[in-house]
């Protein structure tokens, strides 16, 4: 991959990944449009870990006071809201882990294509807006329960698909169930935290023991991209969620498909 490929991709990526639009999909359009080599897993992985760097260092003191309190939790029995918090997103963790490990060959083989983006940034999309014009119900992160993290959790198993968008489903799934914008962006972005640990260790693994060559400059140039891009995106994302609320990026999406399947169509 060249330098500029790599800097366009990670900033795609970054900017991207906690928006409800789908990071995925846009990391797997350029090759399908501008006819560029798919950068694989690999990369993918690469500049989600630098988006999940970032996520962690926004979220640090919340990310403290949730482990502390999940450890006395464990060694004291003692229960607050944070350890609660952290047993949820432990909870909500799980469908997705047990769905990639299950389909993720599958996923990367036959989904990866413009047609299944197209389709599912329409229809996800779609669920999104009902989502945020039904939803009333001004619940914050603290009163999600096991039974609607769990619900959440499912609904992040989805976005292993392309187009779904990780962000935009676990969204949708928490507007439903009653949480606020602010709430069910805060759960979203705390449950991205596991999930994206996870998938950097598999990759990691798998890197080292690959005979292949490995472009590592490359890898590092995306993450460091990823991570400023990612860190900007849920500043502001965070700071203006309440006023303007989904509208924007489900209109996104429904050009972005309509676009993609026009594409198909030409």
């Amino acid at each position: 991959m060249e330098t500029l490929q790599v800097i366009l991709l990670a900033l795609i990526q970054g900017l991207t990944e906690f928006l409800p639009i789908s990071s995925s999909a846009h990391l797997i359009l350029p090759s399908q449009l501008l006819g560029w080599k798919d950068q694989g897993f690999s990369f993918d992985v690469a500049v989600n870990t630098g988006s999940l760097l970032a996520v962690v260092i926004y979220f640090r003191h919340d990310l403290w006071s949730m482990a502390k309190a999940w450890v006395l939790s464990l060694v004291k029995g003692e229960q607050s809201h944070e350890s609660k918090l952290a047993w949820w997103i432990i909870i909500a963790t799980i469908p997705a882990v047990i769905f990639g490990f299950v389909a993720k060959d599958f996923i990367a083989t036959h989904l990866r294509n413009t047609t299944v983006i197209a389709t599912t940034t329409i229809v996800f999309g779609l669920l999104l807006w009902w989502a945020d014009r039904m939803s009333r119900s001004e619940l914050t992160v603290y009163q999600t329960g096991w039974r609607k993290a769990l619900l959440i959790g499912f609904a992040q198993a989805l976005a292993i698909i392309p187009g779904t968008s990780r962000s935009g489903a676990t969204m949708t799934a928490a507007l439903m169930l009653g949480l606020s914008r602010e709430a069910a962006a805060k759960f979203s972005f705390l449950m991205s935290v596991p999930v994206g640990l996870g998938a950097a260790i598999l990759v990691t693994k798998d890197l080292i023991e690959s005979p292949e060559a490995i472009d590592y400059q490359a890898l590092g140039i995306g993450m460091l991209v990823s991570f400023f891009a990612a860190y900007a995106c849920i500043y502001y994302f965070l700071k203006f969620i309440s006023r303007m609320g989904m509208t924007p990026f489900v209109i996104y999406r429904l050009i972005l498909g309509s676009v993609l399947f026009a594409l198909l169509l030409w």
